[in-house]
């Protein structure tokens, strides 16, 4: 079994920065691919971003060029730096692990989330 913690988040003006944290602990050699997603309140779950084992990542469209993913394997922690926030940023965002490369199949584990609130 694995756990997901996340922190970081919090109450941030627009345009201002805000970097998230993922650790994980139990059974983390099964882990491959970890991600990040968001739920906004009344709109469905949405990828963020993702970071396989080997550093391949992928984002969504709309936080390309504000977001950056980045994992530290030492540390069985995984990292979203947000910077340049926008309002429509508001969201619970969750952490979330894969024991496979891909989230084609879902993912299997998943963190409780951060609440990240972005005022205008």
């Amino acid at each position: 079994q694995v756990q997901l913690v996340e922190s970081g988040g919090g109450l941030v003006q627009a345009g201002g920065s805000l970097r998230l944290s993922c650790a994980a602990s139990g059974s983390i050699f099964r882990i491959n691919l970890m991600a990040w997603y968001r739920q906004a309140p009344g709109k469905q779950r949405e990828l963020v971003a993702q970071i396989t084992k080997s550093g391949s990542t992928k984002y969504a469209d709309s936080v390309k060029g504000r977001f950056t993913i980045s994992r530290d394997n030492t540390r069985n922690t995984v990292y979203l730096q947000m910077n340049s926030l926008k309002p429509e940023d508001t969201a619970t965002y969750y952490c979330a692990a894969s024991v496979r490369p891909t989230d084609y199949y879902g993912m299997d584990y998943w963190g409780k989330g951060t609440q990240v609130t972005v005022s205008s």
